[in-house]
């Protein structure tokens, strides 16, 4: 039988493109709650269960015998009669390292394993049975999700996008991708939860502006500043910081109750941590409507303590806590070049911005009543949907560019323990940068790269990502080495850095994935004392580069001085060692403009020295070759280069 070779339709019927077209979704991996969300008839939808609700509790039970199960009952029933086997707000633990795990929250019901020599967060879970990761837990999460996604699509998925806070880090964005591989997902990309939500705006509401996205969740908060135009989404600062959220106003008033109560010690009984969480949140969120609530906690001898919350009580509980995102929103503000003022519109997303005193505080901050037009719980995955779509082969509505940012920048350690920045922050991602080096001494047969991340001038100030070698180069004077070192930061912001000798074309490559990532109080250092020490930065690095030459060129020109001794004229030794002399004075100053004019001094004074000895490497490198071959390598050296930015 004679199989068809294609088949021909009436104009609007054909179902090539559908043929095509991928099976999609798009997913909120919250560190409360969880959505997934498809697009259907040209609309982005939340899916919902039996019971109409789109949400997932983002909680996880592990029971014995493999027994695991996820979302509301895990978080309402589980996490209170087994509260060191259900995983509540995991997001917070990923990419994190188990040296940091005991410190993340002041009340938690966890137990945490530390194998030796493990670098990884694990939870001790199915009554110490078991020990997983958040990875793991997270994995359990997207599980459901895809069962929800598939059975809505009738069929398998082919693709997803996760979102992620735009502050994840290289560590944190890489265990999101990896809980989703774990999932049998094919993650299509990692988006930043303030784009997905300005997709989302943007697109239902057809507005065109500068917008800020205003996205306070569970466990996370980001703040970015975007540009709205035609259906391109331009990312033109982010900010935020990835351990500060609803979580936080629920340790906040948890303490207070414990302290009413008299329960000052509650840290060696994991179900009254989990039940005092528990009422902190129910009273956080009745408290939204309400102006005053009941409180109830159960005492070590059974009996029950009662007392009343007030919406004033509250708010001066957690106005500590989301005071500490005004400097993050200033200086987003600041990094997008506009004022508050400028701005068409603030988007609210994340559960936590339900809270009046928050929808306050942003309109007192950005002085204007923000945006909650569209569900915000709801919006970052329904923008996720949008560019699963997208990305799967689905209809482009309006032709949508996104153009996100890296939060934080990336470069590599110089001699002197300066940092050389080759990836800014804020730099428009996909992006790369390539920077030609050399080496530091004579006879150099490797070069150690050191790839920091931060924004201090000090390698010691930043955090250290990954350490790799290039061994191979051939032995040069100090200078004549040329290492070409590229740094590429693909659409979901994870760094790869190439290093190549030029001459020999050795050639070394590292995924900068750390085994976990920056601390929360790392990233917000970094970016706060970048700007607090920022002047003292720039006079330290500054010295730290004139020493460093300094040191070069007196041994460079030592060793001129011995080698080549021959082609010294009267009175070349005495001014020379006079120069060198000076400079070791200047040296040890800290005027970093002293120290240059000592160098440029000295450069001067063996000026005339120097040609003699360039003169003659080049006399004894040409001797016997051919001069249009030698042309001809210069020609492609030239080539080579081009696309260096410096040259140190």
């Amino acid at each position: 039988m004679a199989e068809a070779l294609f088949q021909i339709s009436e104009p609007g019927e054909s179902a090539v493109k559908a043929a095509c077209k991928g099976r999609a979704a798009g997913i909120d991996l919250g560190t409360t709650n969880s959505l997934v969300a498809i697009v259907a008839g040209g609309q982005p939808q939340c899916l919902r269960d039996d019971e109409g609700s789109a949400i997932v509790p983002s909680a996880v039970f592990y029971g014995r015998e493999g027994r695991v199960e996820v979302g509301a009952r895990a978080r309402n029933q589980l996490a209170l009669q087994h509260p060191k086997d259900t995983l509540v707000s995991v997001k917070r633990f990923m990419g994190r390292g188990a040296q940091d795990a005991e410190a993340t929250r002041k009340l938690t019901p966890y137990v945490f394993a530390h194998p030796a020599g493990d670098a990884v967060v694990r939870f001790s879970v199915a009554e110490g049975t078991k020990a997983v990761t958040a990875v793991e837990a997270s994995a359990e999460i997207l599980r459901v999700l895809k069962a929800r996604a598939e059975a809505a699509l009738d069929g398998p998925l082919d693709g997803v996008v996760i979102t992620v806070p735009a502050y994840f880090d290289d560590g944190q964005r890489q265990a999101t991708r990896d809980a989703g591989r774990l999932a049998g997902l094919e993650v299509l990309r990692l988006l930043n939860e303030p784009t997905a939500a300005a997709l989302a705006y943007g697109l239902d509401k057809k507005v065109n502006g500068t917008f800020a996205v205003f996205d306070l969740g569970g466990g996370t908060f980001d703040i970015s500043v975007l540009v709205l135009d035609g259906g391109m989404f331009e990312v033109k600062a982010t900010g935020g910081d990835s351990a500060l959220g609803g979580d936080d106003f629920d340790s906040a008033i948890a303490e207070h109750l414990l302290e009413r109560a008299g329960l000052h010690n509650t840290s060696g009984d994991p179900q009254a941590v989990r039940a005092v969480l528990d009422a902190a949140k129910n009273a956080k969120e009745q408290l939204t409507s309400n102006d005053v609530v009941d409180v109830s906690l159960k005492r070590p001898d059974a009996s029950l303590w009662h007392g009343k919350l007030t919406r004033v009580e509250m708010e001066s509980l957690i106005a500590p806590v989301l005071s500490r995102c005004e400097s993050a929103c200033r200086q987003a503000l600041k990094d997008a070049g506009i004022s508050a003022k400028q701005l068409d519109g603030v988007i609210l997303v994340g559960g936590s911005t339900r809270t009046p005193l928050v929808r306050q505080f942003v309109k007192d901050l950005f002085e204007q009543e923000p945006l909650a037009d569209i569900d915000p719980d709801e919006v970052v995955a329904l923008g996720a949907a949008v560019q699963a779509e997208l990305l799967a082969g689905g209809d482009n509505p309006g032709y949508i560019v996104l153009l996100d940012v890296v939060p934080l920048s990336w470069g590599l350690q110089m001699m002197g323990g300066v940092v050389e920045k080759l990836i800014h922050r804020n730099s428009t991602v996909p992006c790369g940068a390539t920077q030609t080096f050399t080496t530091y001494a004579d006879n150099q047969t490797g070069f150690d790269l050191h790839v920091v991340q931060g924004e201090r001038e000090m390698a010691h100030e930043g955090r250290s990502l990954a350490r790799f070698t290039l061994t191979g180069v051939p032995p040069l004077p100090a200078g004549l080495a040329r290492l070409e070192v590229t740094f590429t930061v693909d659409a979901d912001g994870i760094l790869s850095v190439t290093a190549q000798e030029l001459m020999t074309g050795q050639q070394a490559q590292v995924r900068v994935v750390p085994s976990y990532g920056l601390t929360d109080e790392e990233v917000e250092r970094m970016l706060l004392d970048s700007y607090a020490h920022a002047d003292e930065d720039v006079r330290l690095r500054l010295l730290t580069e004139q020493r460093v030459e300094a040191e070069r060129i007196v041994a460079a020109t030592r060793s001129a001085l011995a080698s080549t001794p021959e082609l010294l004229e009267a009175g070349d030794a005495e001014r020379i060692d006079a120069s060198i002399a000076l400079l070791n004075t200047a040296k040890a100053s800290t005027d970093h403009g002293a120290i240059r004019k000592a160098i440029e001094a000295l450069d001067l004074t063996s000026k005339d020295f120097a040609a003699r000895r360039m003169n003659r490497a080049l006399s004894q490198g040409l001797q016997g070759q051919d001069v249009n071959a030698v042309e001809h390598k210069i020609d492609e050296h030239k080539v080579k280069s081009s696309g260096s930015e410096a040259s140190h």
